[in-house]
């Protein structure tokens, strides 16, 4: 596969061959295509799988009153399959991803880079030259420009549309929660059928003993079993869909005629407020859709898309007409109604699939839930935790440890405290509407402003959608009394949390912008900036794109010296789902030469992890050399956005020099960016010597420069991080106060240190405190 790649690049083929290597691989790509279909349906389908355990029973908890009713649930669990799983996420929602991610805040940060709704502006325009930085161009009178500049033009908008994420991501939370509960609780519901005299508070026991082992062994990763995962689904795929289809045949063919929509009509002409109360049971059969699209990183959308079509839908179809077919027959048997549909001689090994097709869709889902907190903590919105990649090959395989122990206390909490599927049923029935609500809302202005579709069909998917989705939630909503508050209560913690956070951080990047040091100021100093310049390398940690931080001012006021390079080093996320490592870095010169001040600005996107790898400190260091070697190539490229009078208020147009602005991004392949053009370095960057006889360095000074890095770099490098305590003014409203001085002040004392989420090492850490009032 790689010698056709390359030999189609290198031009070496003739017309003639074009088509036989299409062909083939077309063929090879199909291939890898089914084999990662398998492998999705142990990841993506386990939760979707799981639901024929339960969803007849929650449907009719107090029994089936009229046989005729079980037809028309069955209609209404065959069109909300066909309708929000097949039609809505695998065929539109899971097209919106953002190179390959799923999920809100996947939908948030696409609409991030083709509008200006980020409400913390930390990006740069050199940002936007990322090759993963995609996004397309219109024209500022198409219907696609109107509406980014509705989202533009009041920051209610963007707040609004920040609160309309957060609330989409704390349901998937609460789902996270509640998923394993009635999962695991479901399954070994078997047991008691077999032993009709075994207490319920025994099933409970075994459910809870199960959760507490599946969140322990989460440290240890899902790598080394993730290849069981896939068997397990498929085989209880075929499973219920074989029990389905042989349960059909024996009690009642006529349960087919479900596929008419007219019985949907009948139900609830019938059943009145009872049957639509009870679209709260139905709704559970399209749990774990969700996860479908939070699940796509793993996986192309045509594998997704192969396994619902040719597995999940068609078993999942037969398995719930096989239940009805069964209860046609057994009306009273509808509490244990899917075991008690198996023929004898497979129970017990129905009920070790099922369980361990349990423990999968739990495990599916608390990744999930990790990968979406994971994804809120790289832009902003959530508390610094503790990260631990617990795969070398699969950088989507984590492990939060706090979130997993509050998880575990909150899911084994639900497990003991309901002891029984209705009221959990309908917890998730309520976390699971809100968020498919919320992706229909978010998936309107994708279409608008990405797909740039007509309205009409914009029109038509929001109507189908709301009209599905709003009738469920109109159901729901009436039993918030009967477990439905969980969610709620769950989703609320975690929004507060989230927004209290996001909040926070905003406030204190809006001072740091605000009381950034002059640049007329710093020159001022002159190049030894008024104090004595020690031997050594700071890099001091701002949250700044652009501008001195108040840090700096602050430490140089405190402390009689400074080192004699001075980078300031900005660590930031981009709406993006990675940052190539070539394209990581990025220097900038600031003032004069011989101050011998820089900015390096780290960049990471959602999907990227900072760890604390000693090549971090090197890299850096390299792209520095690399700058300085190449400075006289800058000649005359300057960066407009860096200190211009928009950027900094007080300084003088004509304060800085021609050269002072000098940007170059970093690339670790060999190539230096500005503007427009790349220059290739591969091969003249050895040494010094070579650098002066290739006329990359135009003067000895060049050389000396190099040899002053050289020498400050072996004094050591010292991290330098500002330790702010956040207050609110003594004049801020009330609920401000509350918000920064006692929520996020809270949050700050029990999150990681931030050299910590830096992983800035201890042993050449300086920490320098202010208190800062927003």
């Amino acid at each position: 596969m790689k010698k056709l790649i390359i030999k189609v690049e290198s031009g070496l083929l003739d017309q003639n061959l074009d088509q036989p290597i299409d062909a083939e691989a077309e063929k090879l790509r199909n291939k890898y295509e089914d084999k990662l279909a398998f492998q999705s349906l142990g990841v993506v389908y386990g939760d979707l799988g799981t639901s024929p355990l339960y969803v007849f029973y929650n449907t009719f908890p107090d029994g089936i009153e009229d046989p005729e009713d079980l037809i028309g649930a069955l209609s209404l669990i065959i069109y909300s399959l066909t309708l929000i799983p097949l039609l809505k996420y695998v065929l539109i929602v899971c097209r919106a991803n953002d190179n390959g991610q799923g999920g809100t805040f996947a939908l948030y940060s696409l609409l991030c880079r083709h509008a200006k709704v980020k409400t913390i502006p930390n990006q740069d325009l050199t940002d936007e030259q990322l090759t993963t930085y995609s996004r397309s161009t219109f024209h500022e009178t198409s219907f696609a420009g109107k509406t980014k500049r509705w989202l533009e033009e009041h920051p209610f908008r963007k707040n609004a549309l920040l609160v309309l994420v957060l609330v989409g991501s704390s349901m998937v939370i609460g789902d996270g929660i509640l998923t394993p509960a009635i999962s695991v609780l479901s399954a070994v519901q078997g047991i008691k059928l077999d032993h009709p005299s075994m207490s319920s508070d025994v099933v409970v026991l075994v459910a809870v003993v199960i959760l507490v082992g599946l969140f322990s062994m989460q440290h240890h990763g899902v790598d080394r079993v993730s290849w069981l995962f896939a068997p397990i689904v498929l085989l209880w795929f075929l499973l219920i869909g074989g029990i389905g289809l042989f349960n059909i045949w024996k009690y009642d063919t006529g349960v087919l005629k479900a596929i008419s929509p007219v019985y949907i009509y009948r139900y609830f002409r019938r059943g009145g407020r009872d049957s639509w109360l009870s679209l709260g049971g139905i709704m559970l059969s399209i749990t774990g859709t969700e996860a479908l699209f939070a699940d796509l990183s793993h996986f192309p959308v045509p594998s997704i898309q192969i396994a619902f079509t040719t597995v999940v839908f068609p078993c999942l179809l037969f398995a719930y007409s096989g239940q009805a077919a069964y209860l046609m027959k057994n009306t009273s048997h509808v509490v244990d109604a899917f075991y008690s549909s198996i023929p004898d001689c497979i129970y017990w090994p129905v009920l070790l699939v099922a369980t361990a097709a349990a423990v999968v869709a739990s495990q599916a889902t608390i990744c999930a839930t990790f990968s979406l907190i994971k994804q809120a903590l790289a832009l902003g919105c959530f508390p610094r935790v503790k990260i631990v990649h617990t795969s070398k090959r699969f950088l989507s395989h984590i492990y939060i440890p706090d979130i997993n122990w509050i998880l575990m206390i909150l899911c084994v909490g639900v497990t003991a405290g309901f002891k029984n599927q209705n009221q959990i049923g309908n917890a998730s029935g309520t976390a699971v509407v809100i968020v498919m609500l919320v992706t229909t809302l978010l998936m309107i202005l994708v279409m608008l402003l990405i797909w740039r579709c007509h309205w009409i069909l914009v029109l038509i998917f929001t109507g189908l959608s709301l009209v599905v989705e709003g009738t469920y939630f109109s159901s729901v909503l009436c039993k918030v009394n009967q477990g439905g508050w969980v969610p709620l209560v769950i989703a609320l913690a975690f929004f507060i949390i989230m927004y209290v956070w996001h909040y926070g951080t905003k406030k204190r990047y809006e001072f740091e912008v605000h009381s950034k040091v002059s640049m007329a100021w710093i020159l001022g100093l002159g190049p030894s900036l008024g104090l004595v310049r020690v031997p050594g390398i700071g890099l001091v940690y701002t949250e700044l794109a652009r501008g001195v931080p108040h840090i700096f001012s602050h430490f140089i006021t405190n402390l009689p010296a400074i080192h004699s390079i001075v980078v300031f080093v900005c660590v930031k996320y981009l709406p993006v789902h990675s940052v190539p490592e070539g394209e990581r870095f990025l220097v900038k010169q600031i003032g004069p030469v011989n101050f011998r001040m820089f900015r390096c600005a780290v960049r990471y996107g959602y999907k990227d992890l900072h760890k604390r790898d000693e090549s971090f400190e090197k890299k850096l260091l390299e792209g520095l050399n690399t700058f300085v070697r190449l400075e006289s190539l800058m000649d005359g490229c300057s960066d407009s956005d860096d200190y211009s009078m928009c950027d900094q208020e007080t300084e003088q147009p004509n304060v800085l020099p021609n050269h002072s602005s000098n940007t170059m991004p970093l690339n670790m392949d060999g190539t230096v960016s500005s503007g427009d053009s790349i220059v290739s370095l591969n091969g003249h960057l050895h040494n010094n010597t070579d650098m002066v006889s290739s006329g990359f360095l135009s003067n000895v000074a060049e050389v000396n420069e190099l040899e002053f890095l050289g020498v400050c770099r072996d004094a050591g490098v010292v991290h330098i991080l500002g330790n702010t305590e956040v207050l609110a003014h003594r004049d801020s409203k009330l609920y401000k106060k509350i918000a920064i001085d006692y929520i996020y002040a809270f949050l700050r004392k029990i999150c990681r240190q931030n050299s910590a989420a830096l992983n800035v090492p201890h042993e050449s850490l300086l920490n320098v405190g202010q208190i800062i009032h927003v």
